[in-house]
């Protein structure tokens, strides 16, 4: 596999922009298609209106009807850092609005499996409660929702995975990727369309004269949605980037849940200095690391309680699960690569546009992480399984850009429909179940199925970066201005730079990572940087870079003894 760099070209049609930018930012957001200021200002008036995702008018008179009757509503979402900050999001609002009896369930994903199962919804007709809303699931739960029907219990699904060609019989679905949804954003992530629902429901509220003045404004939720929608990297279109920015002013102001800022603290993450990518590899990894090992409710409880001792407590068993968690992946993956080193060696005559990789040992929390480390590898569809017992799997599947993952099982489903029991999920993460003597027959038909899509979309081999920085632009400014320009996210991708450096020194930091001595061409100055993980299995530890290399690279500003100093972050080193 050879890494081809390819330069983004700024939008074709002229981006009119601020010219008090800072030139290489306008040059960034000229290639991401920004094209007026008015996008840059993210600000919460430029949201898509409320009103216009469909079925969050009704979903807001279901919730109100039973505010009025005072029955118990329980929501019950996925078991990832989405389906966590979108549960706290509706316990919140709806305690804070007048509801009298609001409670949450989250499925243990080892005892009932994905989504709103019919094992799930006996446990919550225990509790006897009059409405069960879904957050960040739901749409695929056809069975589950006939089960509560059946007991008398309403449903209001509030999802934003991909629906089948049948919906289930929920009183009311909110999801914007409904065929008929006519919403501008598909994107939403489920705590999105959670803030959605109850942005409408508080108007609805305040229309009828049942909010005090003083009542929890739906802007004080949107740390809880910041956090959501990183962790769940959906596509950072301008309504998320708006979503994201604005819970991220508030997080760095200290007008965040206690929870997550205990969790910041905990990950060691300066609070006033935060950025979207902290959210997504510090505070999201801790909160997922409760529903991977154990129970998403010690992460829920985290982000509900208003005790900073209690959130604290909780983030610090948040924290150690997620050792743990590291822990168990570091043995998988070790073992998923010596796979992976088969597939990679040209001598071994092994292609594959599609991977399935499988270990009866490994643990069903962390198959989702070795496909994310595996696909990173080989930039290729990757489907990680684990036994759910003697006879069963589930896989976790992470996917490339142009390769939309949950498509490609759709599209195995219908050619073949006895190879997999059920799927769900979207364009960069699925998950499926199937039966262990089917793994070898949708091995080769994934494999397949992936080939048709790369042949059609072109080579994944392909880095796209941000070109090449002149002298003047190569200065710890330029790595501030970047900084402060996001956030950035899937879809409005963290500008990476290409050029040819001399490296200089180079030394191992840290057992692991690459310490570089770099000297830019035609006398363009000297720079330190940094290659994380640069020492693995297949890197021995006197194959250290020397000579010329291409890197691509991003910009960031270390501190050291007080003072800051620009350093490049090295995603890939490449040969000149």
């Amino acid at each position: 596999m050879r890494l081809e760099v390819v330069r983004r070209a700024p939008c074709a049609q002229r981006a009119h922009l601020d010219l008090d930018l800072h030139p290489v930012l306008r040059r960034v957001y000229a290639a991401r298609g920004v094209q007026a200021p008015a996008e840059l200002l993210l600000a919460l008036r430029d949201l898509l209106p409320v009103g216009t995702l469909a079925g969050v008018q009704p979903a807001a008179q279901l919730l109100c009807r039973h505010r009025a009757t005072g029955g118990r509503v329980i929501i019950i979402g996925d078991f990832d850092t989405d389906g966590a900050t979108s549960t706290a999001l509706l316990v919140r609002a709806l305690r804070a609005w007048g509801f009298a009896d609001v409670d949450f369930m989250v499925p243990n994903r080892f005892e009932y499996g994905y989504g709103l199962t019919p094992e799930i919804v006996a446990v919550a007709a225990a509790r006897r409660p009059s409405l069960i809303v879904t957050v960040d699931t739901g749409i695929a739960s056809h069975a589950g929702v006939a089960a509560a029907r059946a007991a008398g219990i309403e449903v209001l699904i509030t999802d934003h995975h991909l629906p089948a060609q049948t919906l289930p019989d929920a009183n009311v679905i909110v999801n914007p990727n409904l065929p008929d949804s006519g919403f501008a954003s598909s994107a939403l992530a489920g705590v999105g369309v959670a803030f959605y629902v109850a942005a409408a429901l508080r108007r609805l509220l305040e229309e009828q004269g049942l909010l005090p003045v003083a009542a929890l404004p739906v802007a004080q939720l949107l740390d809880l949605v910041a956090l959501g929608t990183v962790a769940d990297v959906v596509p950072f279109d301008l309504n998320n980037r708006i979503l994201v920015a604005q819970g991220m002013r508030r997080i760095r102001a200290g007008c965040c849940v206690a929870g997550i800022g205990a969790l910041i603290e905990v990950a060691r993450r300066t609070r006033s200095q935060l950025v979207a990518s902290d959210l997504g590899f510090a505070v999201a990894p801790r909160l997922n690391a409760a529903g991977r090992l154990t129970d998403m409710s010690i992460g829920i409880r985290c982000l509900l309680t208003d005790d900073p001792s209690e959130a604290h407590a909780l983030a610090l068993e948040l924290d150690r699960l997620n050792v743990e968690r590291r822990q168990i992946e570091a043995r998988m993956q070790t073992e998923a690569l010596a796979a992976v080193r088969v597939l990679r060696d040209p001598s071994s005559g092994v292609s594959r546009s599609g991977v399935c990789l499988f270990d009866p040992a490994w643990h069903q929390g962390v198959v989702g992480l070795v496909a994310g480390r595996v696909k990173e590898r080989l930039r290729r569809p990757v489907v990680a399984f684990a036994r759910v017992d003697e006879g069963l799997l589930r896989g976790s599947a992470r996917s490339v850009p142009g390769v939309h993952i949950r498509d490609v099982f759709d599209s195995l489903a219908a050619r073949e429909p006895q190879l997999i029991r059920k799927f769900g999920g979207h364009a960069m993460a699925a998950g499926l179940t199937l039966e262990l003597s089917q793994l070898d027959a949708f091995a080769q038909a994934f494999d397949a199925q992936c080939a048709r899509v790369l042949a059609a979309r072109g080579s994944p081999d392909v880095i796209e970066t941000d070109g090449a920085l002149t002298q003047e632009e190569l200065v710890l400014s330029t790595a501030e201005a970047l900084r402060a320009g996001g956030p950035w996210g899937p879809g409005f991708p963290e500008p990476l730079f290409d050029d040819v450096f001399h490296i200089g020194s180079a030394r191992l930091v840290g057992e692991r990572h690459l310490k570089l001595g770099l000297a830019a061409p035609e006398g363009r100055g000297e720079f330190d940087a940094i290659v994380f993980n640069y020492l693995d299995d297949e890197r021995p530890l006197a194959a250290l870079p020397s000579g010329t290399a291409r890197l691509v690279y991003r910009l960031e500003s270390s501190e050291y003894l007080g003072e800051r100093r620009l350093q490049f972050v090295v995603e890939h080193l490449l040969p000149d």
